[in-house]
């Protein structure tokens, strides 16, 4: 490990605060609603971690950033924090803003447990002060890809923009389903409209279309064209990043919305834990927790295991990866080095490919797990 030249944080012992910096998209062009349900997930653990008496006596105490989608502006914020004297660095949705939080904190020596993020490279390097809960990419697309040839697609679009998370998703997809006869036609969305799209498509006898771009722009009118041409009456649209999950993706699109295959993290049953943290999630955001505020709670969870049994120094919580087990809302959370993944990995919060009900968009359907 890199030696931290900041300070190592929280050491003292004076009843004063154990606090935890947290990366969170806020604004736009972050994924605002994301962001949302992280931080509800992650505020309710810190509050139920203090109603059990805190970190051994000590109150533990949330400081965030937002970043804005922005992994310059993350990257900032992470220097902040460091220099703040925070004991860890939780949080992060957007996979190429946590790379560069990881970054910044490997080289601070700043321990980093992320949230959310999917890219499989988050460092260059392998590093022992940054873990993460999400399954990488390369696990979560190839479920998706088993998905898609086993409905019978075998000759599939991506809609997809500059971006090293799409190209990583599109090579994924490629490497899954050329081998079984599949093919991938990539439409660059930075030249095509989405009229264009539905030409190319036909042109191409695509019988899939996968949207490897943000939301709302240009996914919604994309999903709006294809919907409206009776020449694609038969296509299978997908988005394997997750847009549909959010009540935000309903609400922009309304039926035309729903029967869109999707990546989650959740078991089909919660355990009990996370049944009630998810009772009190709705509560909190007036709508069902998504995976993402799961993902926030468990953070929580984990790093506050590490804390109280290992001292709030940052040397002592990065090397008590390999040691953690806890008890979270989707199931034991343990660490280990996994090959190609350069942090420490949960291998694996359990993958379900899943859309919104034609008949009921705000019900989910499990199509599919891994």
């Amino acid at each position: 490990m890199n030696t931290p030249p900041s300070p190592s944080g929280g050491e003292r012992d004076d009843g004063s605060a154990v606090r935890i910096g947290a990366l969170v998209p806020l604004t736009r062009p972050g994924w605002v609603e994301a962001g949302r349900h992280l931080l509800a997930g992650l505020e309710l653990a810190v509050r139920e971690v203090n109603d059990a008496d805190g970190i051994v006596g000590r109150p533990l105490e949330l400081v965030v950033r937002d970043t804005a989608a922005d992994p310059q502006r993350a990257a900032a914020a992470v220097e902040e924090l460091a220099g703040l004297g925070v004991a860890a660095l939780a949080g992060e949705y957007h996979s190429v803003v946590a790379r560069a939080a990881a970054t910044r904190a490997d080289a601070l020596g700043l321990p980093f447990l992320c949230s959310s993020a999917v890219l499989d490279a988050l460092t260059e390097q392998p590093t022992d002060w940054v873990a993460r809960l999400s399954p990488p990419q390369s696990h979560g697309w190839r479920i998706y890809a088993d998905f898609v040839l086993a409905a019978g697609h075998s000759r599939i679009a991506v809609a997809t923009q500059p971006s090293v998370y799409w190209a990583t998703g599109t090579r994924i997809l490629r490497d899954c389903l050329a081998p079984r006869g599949g093919t991938v036609v990539e439409l660059d969305m930075s030249a095509l409209t989405p009229q264009a799209v539905c030409d190319e498509l036909v042109d191409n006898g695509a019988t899939a279309l996968l949207l490897l771009v943000g939301h709302p722009e240009p996914a919604v009118p994309i999903v709006e064209a294809v919907r409206r041409d009776r020449r694609l009456a038969d296509i299978l649209l997908g988005a394997p990043a997750g847009q549909p999950e959010f009540a935000e993706w309903a609400k922009s699109l309304g039926d035309d919305g729903a029967a869109i295959p999707f990546l989650r993290y959740l078991p089909e049953r919660l355990s009990p834990l996370g049944a009630r943290v998810g009772t009190v999630l709705r509560e909190q955001l007036g709508e069902a927790p998504s995976f993402v505020a799961f993902e926030g709670y468990d953070t929580v969870a984990v790093l506050a295991d590490a804390l109280r049994s290992h001292g709030v120094d940052r040397a002592r919580t990065a090397a008590s990866w390999p040691h953690i087990a806890v008890e979270g809302t989707r199931g034991q959370i343990r660490f280990s080095r996994t090959p190609g993944i350069s942090v420490w990995q949960w291998a694996w919060a359990s993958v379900q490919v899943v859309d919104r009900d034609p008949a009921e968009p705000d019900r989910f359907r499990i199509l599919h797990t891994g």
